[in-house]
């Protein structure tokens, strides 16, 4: 499965060059989980002399900025969508998803203390950096302190993978299998701690949604 995704990635790339990088990117960003690390190395590698004359080569610099911009932009889709749904959403389908109605307060006041650092620092990490524009929306992150440090942790991120498989050239894959070990890791990781805290809190959120509907109902029992 992999290198079937591995292979449209580079096949697409190869067809399609910087709109490709970008549309990748974007959906990336977007919480489709394509992994931006070979679109970057593969980017990269074909800013490298090895594709020199080949007529597909590309420019070190717009392909970073071809991925930040994506990055960016599908960051803004996946943030639009978690401020869109918000609360409404927590409170109509959060007993199914075990999130307390109070919880997305707390949420707030985090992202408004710390969510410059957790926006930053997620988008340095594989697995995380896809998926963390969500809670940021739903949680109301202020939007252009949001873009900044999204831009500041995308640009980085794409400057080092694209500089990376620019140097290695035809070996860019032996970045990629250096870090896909990580990913998956930090995948497992997520799916673990997931299943822990469904398990600890699958009583107790419906026990207390259960409440908030015992007190809606007037005396008689009816709401």
């Amino acid at each position: 499965m992999l290198a079937i995704l591995q292979d449209f990635i580079t096949t697409t790339i190869g067809d399609y060059g910087l709109l490709a990088i970008f549309v990748l990117m974007l959906l990336e960003s977007a919480c489709v989980p394509i992994p931006s690390e070979v679109t970057m190395l593969f980017g990269g590698a074909m800013t490298a002399t090895a594709f020199a004359g080949a007529g597909n080569e590309l420019d070190f610099w717009a392909v970073v900025i071809a991925g930040t911009l994506g990055n960016l932009i599908g960051s803004w889709l996946a943030y639009g969508a978690g401020d869109y749904g918000g609360r409404p959403l927590v409170d109509r389908f959060g007993r199914y998803l075990l999130i307390r109605p109070h919880e997305v307060d707390k949420a707030h006041a985090w992202f408004e203390r710390r969510g410059e650092v957790t926006v930053f620092a997620s988008r340095l990490l594989p697995v995380v950096r896809t998926f963390i524009s969500l809670p940021a929306g739903v949680a109301e992150m202020p939007f252009w302190r949001f873009t900044l440090y999204t831009v500041l942790g995308c640009l980085p991120w794409c400057f080092v993978l694209t500089w990376l498989g620019a140097q290695l050239g035809d070996n860019w894959t032996a970045v990629e299998e250096i870090l896909r070990p990580i990913a998956w890791l930090i995948a497992i990781g997520l799916v673990i701690a997931l299943v822990v805290v469904v398990r600890r809190r699958w009583t107790s959120v419906r026990a207390e949604y259960a409440a908030l509907d015992a007190a809606k109902l007037d005396p008689s029992g009816k709401r």
